[in-house]
């Protein structure tokens, strides 16, 4: 006894996996949703040239609380300065200044 595999065959074959792939994929994703995994903290980081557009204070006042500041959460990488924009707004709110 032979079978015979056309091309039609096997594309029906794909497509059937195909489509239990996608079912099991997308019943995962409702399973998952409302209910995202913990501990994947996604950081999103400013660059100092753009702090003014972020924390709604003028390039001078900023290079002055810099100054002022030298301890402000921030992440140095080939001589940029990026700040961590979660922690750096925490850090504002609890500063008087």
């Amino acid at each position: 006894m032979e079978i015979e595999i056309s091309g039609l065959g096997i594309g029906l074959v794909l497509l059937a996996v195909g489509l239990s792939l996608m079912g099991y994929f997308i019943g995962k994703g409702l399973q998952n949703m409302g209910h995202p995994e913990k501990g994947h903290h996604y950081h999103f980081f400013i660059k100092e040239s753009e702090l003014e557009y972020y924390s709604n204070l003028d390039k001078n006042e900023i290079e002055e609380l810099l100054r002022k500041y030298p301890n402000a959460p921030k992440i140095e990488l080939n001589g940029t300065n990026y700040y961590p924009y979660k922690k750096l707004m925490e850090w504002f709110s609890s500063h008087d200044y």
